[in-house]
């Protein structure tokens, strides 16, 4: 399915400069693995403030298959999504997009189904290779898998491990990048991964 999916990414974007509103989308899991919690919030991308939140609780939809996330997340994912009542911009994933064996990870996933421009933030790297990146935020190093550029290292603070975004659909690297930096003002993460794993977390606890 992802291999025939792909073909409808838009990697080329360029994606909206100034979007009004952005979505952070997250996954809480318990410790047993039988239940999940999926958070979307949606942030005011001019004071990062949280203007509509939406939760969906439920059982994963597929085992833990590294690379097929997106089959055990997207359920919940788009249930939660479907409960919003704003129509965010911008989807901000964690996890992948391009960055991805396939080139289809969660976010280009998410893009191509909900037809809105995405982009994937990892906390860590699924694949590739990057050059040692420099001290400053926003400093970035390509990373690159099989001699493809299939995302970025990007420092978002100054002298903290780097996040790695990639392209999700309807989106360039270069806007990628410069609204990852941008909803990340004060830490590493940005604000909608930050919101919305808050939101899980709190959604799973009250579940369990």
């Amino acid at each position: 399915m992802q291999e025939a999916l792909r073909p409808l990414v838009d990697l080329v974007g360029p994606g909206p400069a100034t979007p009004v509103t952005v979505a952070g989308l997250d996954v809480a899991y318990a410790q047993s693995g039988d239940l999940l919690a999926a958070a979307v919030t949606v942030l005011d991308a001019r004071t990062l403030a949280v203007v509509d939140s939406a939760v969906s609780v439920g059982r994963p939809a597929f085992g833990y298959v590294p690379g097929l996330f997106a089959f055990r997340e997207l359920p919940a994912l788009l249930a939660a999504l479907d409960r919003l009542s704003t129509r965010p911009d911008l989807l901000v994933c964690d996890g992948h997009g391009l960055a991805h064996p396939r080139r289809f990870g969660l976010a280009c996933h998410l893009g191509v189904v909900t037809g809105l421009p995405a982009i994937g933030v990892g906390k860590t790297p699924l694949i590739g290779e990057w050059d040692p990146v420099q001290w400053g935020r926003g400093s970035w190093s390509p990373l690159r898998d099989g001699g493809d550029v299939v995302g970025r290292a990007v420092r978002t603070q100054d002298g903290v491990k780097p996040v790695f975004v990639s392209v999700g659909h309807r989106m360039s690297l270069d806007n990628a990048t410069t609204q990852v930096l941008a909803l990340a003002p004060r830490y590493r993460l940005p604000e909608t991964t930050r919101t919305a794993d808050r939101l899980c977390r709190e959604a799973l606890a009250r579940a369990r």
